[in-house]
């Protein structure tokens, strides 16, 4: 042997050692085979070759998905080497450790084949509960333990499962599993065989499971249906207890199956006799019948004629006044009312009812009552910028028009002296009762000046009280009449220097002509300048020419003279 070989060096010794390591077929962060040498209290001493031993904690050997048996000297485990050596001379080896890679492998391969795997529950943590796969911890959540919410998982803890992989993170070691999507998977080819039993039409007896707000559901034998409550009954049912009961057995029809999704309905009142069948004859259009009120809605109230057919009276058919009530004001449920049948479609199942048919039209009796030209009395029920609503009696209101107000002041200056609970008379003008309006007239009460004008005519002369003088001309009104109207500046002298509206006062008198009267137009004009030139004419053919040289003014003074001379004989 050399000498460097009897006395080797410290790298002599560390290159021995590494060629040592290298010949082992021991690799730290493998899984290994070793050999239980020992057992020493609560710890199993394991050969794992290379000369190396190390210590395990029994524990991890028997318990859930360890097994049952403990082991024992001589025993072959596998381990796994996390170090070959620690500072006291000892492998660092764990049985946790090669079980939870052994299971990490199998998983993967389950997970990536969408293959089913099992574990047991055995902790609760926060929003789940923990699952050993064969010593791979997974993650349950608590939405994915059953079909429906579980309440209590005590029984099924301990007991092997089969879950399916949701998710998987080896580098953080994160494993999320299921057991509902087992659970559904099962279910689903359960119902799949019984719905390939079952046929639209057949009639089966089943057990009602479960009541809800829309129906309940009948278990059918393994599989669940839905009996709608419109299926229930022919009649209106407001709650589906009020047919069934929990518990109960009930003899239903299959209406429809859907394969993809294995819904089933079912129906009742399809064993029933149908009532809609010869409707039209029962119920003819215009015929009046009794029927009781079974539910209000925003659009309209519906009445029970007999079990199992209901008909709808619309708002707008519930009374001749009230348009814009909500129907529950009108009638009230369980109410015995008359209606009208005014329209019946079969194919449709809808009968259309009316309530106010079955009273007299409000606007048919005024007119009985209130013929053209008679006159009412109201209460302003309302302004608006085109006239006045008079309340009436039976909840009918009458209008007057702007231009129904005042004979000569405008609407529009006129209504400014009503207000609302004003007491008024007016006169009925006309009453159209297909449309429901009611014409009223107020100034049609203190009659109409242009009939009551009499042989007024285009030149006469007229005299005039002023009512108000304004820049523009002045206001007046017929002496003797109730006739007003408006003389313009343009027409108030011959000379356009007297043409001064502040040469009138209100309440004087004028004389005017008439230069235009029409009785149709509802016009009359009056002109002082016209009268002017009217005397000045007469004059002028009396008592001299405008071409003698003679002047105006000693033409009048003659024609004075004259007529304050006496006539000699």
């Amino acid at each position: 042997m050399s000498a460097a070989l009897q006395n080797p060096s410290r790298d002599d010794f560390a290159a021995m050692l590494m060629e040592s390591f290298e010949k082992s077929e021991v690799q730290e962060g493998s899984v290994v085979k070793g050999i239980v040498v020992a057992i020493e209290k609560d710890v199993a001493v394991i050969d794992v070759g290379a000369k190396t031993e190390g210590r395990v904690a029994l524990k991890e050997f028997v318990g859930p998905g360890r097994g049952d048996t403990p082991i024992k000297v001589g025993d072959e485990v596998e381990v796994y080497l996390e170090r070959v050596e620690n500072a006291l001379g000892e492998a660092v080896i764990s049985r946790d450790k090669a079980r939870r890679e052994e299971s990490w492998v199998k998983l993967e391969k389950a997970f990536e084949a969408n293959e089913r795997v099992t574990g047991q529950i055995f902790n609760q943590v926060k929003g789940g509960y923990t699952v050993d796969l064969d010593g791979a911890v997974a993650f349950l959540p608590r939405s994915q333990v059953d079909i429906r919410p579980v309440r209590d998982v005590t029984p099924l803890m301990g007991t092997p499962q089969p879950f399916m992989i949701l998710k998987m993170d080896r580098r953080r070691g994160n494993i999320v599993v299921s057991r509902r999507t087992v659970l559904e998977e099962s279910r689903a080819e359960q119902r799949s065989e019984l719905v390939a039993n079952l046929e639209e039409g057949q009639v089966i007896d089943g057990v009602v499971k479960n009541i809800t707000e829309y129906g309940a559901f009948v278990d059918l034998g393994g599989i669940d249906g839905l009996l709608h409550v419109t299926d229930m009954a022919w009649r209106r049912v407001n709650h589906p207890s009020e047919v069934v009961t929990i518990g109960q057995t009930v003899k239903v029809k299959i209406i429809k199956i859907n394969h993809e999704t294995h819904r089933i309905s079912l129906g009742i009142k399809q064993l029933l006799a149908d009532p809609w069948e010869g409707i039209a004859q029962r119920y003819p259009v215009d015929a009046k019948i009794k029927g009781r009120v079974t539910n209000i809605t925003d659009y309209g109230a519906f009445v029970e004629l007999e079990p199992g057919i209901e008909g709808l009276i619309h708002v707008s058919e519930m009374s001749w006044t009230k348009k814009n009530v909500h129907p529950g004001k009108i009638v009230s449920t369980s109410q015995e009312v008359e209606v009208q049948i005014l329209e019946v479609d079969p194919v449709k199942r809808r009968i259309s009812l009316g309530l106010k048919q079955t009273l007299q039209n409000p606007w048919e009796a005024f007119a009985e009552q209130h013929p053209v030209g008679s006159v009412v009395e109201g209460e302003v029920k309302n302004k608006t910028e085109f006239g006045l609503f008079i309340g009436l009696e039976n909840d009918v209101d009458g209008m007057v028009h702007l231009s129904d107000l005042d004979w000569n002041r405008p609407g529009e200056q006129v209504i400014d002296e009503f207000k609302k609970g004003d007491v008024v008379r007016a006169q009925v003008l006309d009453v159209d009762v297909e449309k429901e309006r009611i014409s009223l007239g107020i100034k049609q009460m203190a009659g109409d000046p242009f009939a009551d004008a009499g042989d007024l005519k285009k030149g006469q002369v007229v005299t005039c009280e002023i009512i108000e003088v304004k820049d523009s001309g002045i206001e007046v009104k017929i002496v003797d009449s109730d006739m007003q109207t408006f003389i313009r500046r343009a027409e108030l002298a011959r000379d356009r220097g007297d043409q001064r509206p502040d040469r009138f006062a209100k309440g004087e008198k004028v004389d005017a002509r008439v230069t235009m009267f029409d009785r149709k137009a509802r016009r009359v004009t009056l002109s002082i300048k016209a009268l002017e030139m009217a005397e000045e004419k007469e004059a002028i053919a009396q008592f001299g020419s405008s071409d003698s040289g003679a002047s105006l003014g000693d033409i009048l003074g003659a024609a004075l003279r004259k007529a304050s001379t006496p006539e000699k004989k």
